[in-house]
């Protein structure tokens, strides 16, 4: 039997359609924008090495961009690189991938990490958000968006707002605030509203946004 607790984690779709009717009767401003979005992508992920270095590939570029740069990556590693994969590569075959000179550094320290058993990004996904996030962000060229990322589409966290995301808060701010981009304070106290289901909110403004701009919005 599914879970019904209010932290039930996001493992499939019936979580996440069960999550967005615990939202829409929490804030009913939200159910135009639900009406109009249709079903939420899941879009969920392995955690692990793989499914971090595909979100850190995806920082500050278009969809279309990060996945051309991982599909490089996936030709030359296969569709579920290991840390082991990337530490054997020559710098010569990651030049050719497309990544700036950081990304590349933070998925070598990540590959580093995870070979000497600094961190386990599997355990991590099931750890509680806040210390798994500090954790995560103790990792070179790891921020907070990349962290909550990693644990919202990879841990299936239920509560998480990645406020710093550029067309999240562009969609909360067409969708509730006369259009205006709020800053990331503003956005993270907006979010407030829907504890303790804020990456259904977030999936939900990046589906507003795909709306929006016609292009999707979502991080992975």
């Amino acid at each position: 039997m599914a879970q019904s607790s209010p932290n039930r984690r996001i493992r499939d779709q019936t979580d996440l359609d069960w999550g967005l009717q615990q939202l829409l009767a929490l804030d009913p401003r939200l159910e135009p924008i639900a009406s109009a979005c249709g079903p939420l992508p899941l879009r969920l992920q392995a955690p692990g090495f793989a499914g971090l270095s595909s979100i850190i590939v995806s920082q500050m570029v278009s969809r279309a961009s990060a996945d051309a740069i991982w599909g490089r990556i996936v030709v030359k590693l296969g569709v579920s690189p290991e840390p082991a994969d990337w530490l054997a590569l020559d710098p010569a075959d990651i030049a050719t991938f497309g990544l700036s000179r950081a990304k590349a550094a933070a998925i070598q320290a990540v590959a580093e990490a995870v070979t000497t058993q600094e961190v386990d990004l599997i355990a991590l996904a099931e750890t509680e958000a806040d210390r798994a996030v500090l954790t995560l962000v103790g990792l070179k060229g790891i921020g907070p968006w990349t962290a909550e990322v990693y644990l919202m589409f990879c841990g299936g966290h239920p509560d998480i707002f990645p406020a710093g995301d550029v067309a999240l808060r562009a969609a909360v701010g067409h969708g509730l605030l006369c259009g205006e981009r709020p800053s990331i304070p503003v956005a993270a106290q907006e979010a407030q509203a829907w504890r303790p289901f804020r990456s259904i909110a977030a999936r939900l403004f990046w589906s507003h946004y795909a709306i929006m701009r016609g292009r999707s919005g979502l991080p992975v």
